[in-house]
């Protein structure tokens, strides 16, 4: 009987060990986010202030394509933000960044198709094909694209982590949210956006090269530079 309750007090320990450390674990992160949140949430800015920054650049942030033809709806939302902003006079400079890791799976060609359909001027589009996460992006857009004040257009819970980044990579950034509609499975999405926000204040402080760097192509010249195949 004795060593029946000591196997139960044991038990009962270690349980309250791992809630212990379970709660410290949740806390954490939730203190992590409201930090990542609270620094950038003044640089969230409305169009027309936007408008006053004569930005390097609008950086537009990559999500998902269908077939390599069009842009879901996430991303479509984004480039009609994007291209809204460039033709108020924001910036005259479009830098579309995105996955294109792959033959067969493409974002920034189709996002660049998409301004031209608009009559944006090709040589005013940019595509940063290696921008395959946030981070990427945003070390791509300073250090091979050589822009220094950026406008970033993506949706706001994403917003966020995107000017943190920018802050801590020592980015004059701003962020216009695209929000103009609710998307399929954006719980899920805001479930992944506090682990992401988790890693990448931890991937700020170490600051890892991106996946890919490459030649310098400042964002003030040609866009036509980061052309793959004939547009």
């Amino acid at each position: 009987m004795i060593e029946k309750n000591i196997k139960s007090r044991k038990k009962l320990k270690i349980i309250s060990v791992v809630f212990i450390f379970c709660l410290l674990m949740l806390v954490s992160i939730l203190f992590i986010n409201y930090y990542v949140i609270s620094s950038v949430k003044d640089k969230i800015i409305t169009e027309d202030k936007a408008v006053l920054l004569d930005a390097d650049c609008i950086l537009v942030l990559g999500a998902g394509v269908w077939d390599n033809e069009r842009p879901s709806p996430m991303l479509e939302d984004r480039l009609l933000q994007g291209i809204e902003l460039y033709r108020n006079g924001a910036s005259d400079r479009l830098l579309m960044s995105g996955d294109h890791g792959r033959k067969e799976y493409d974002e920034v060609n189709v996002m660049k198709q998409f301004a031209k359909e608009r009559n944006i001027d090709s040589e005013h589009i940019f595509m940063d094909h290696a921008g395959f996460d946030t981070y990427d992006s945003l070390y791509r857009s300073k250090e091979i694209f050589q822009a220094d004040k950026i406008i970033i257009v993506t949706q706001k819970y994403h917003l966020y982590r995107a000017l943190y980044i920018a802050k801590k990579m020592e980015l004059d950034a701003y962020g216009v949210a695209s929000n103009p509609r609710r998307y399929v499975g954006q719980e899920v999405r805001d479930l992944r956006e506090v682990l992401a926000r988790l890693k990448d204040l931890f991937k700020v402080i170490l600051k890892p090269e991106p996946t890919y760097l490459g030649e310098i192509i400042p964002v003030s010249g040609n866009g036509d530079l980061t052309n793959d195949q004939p547009q």
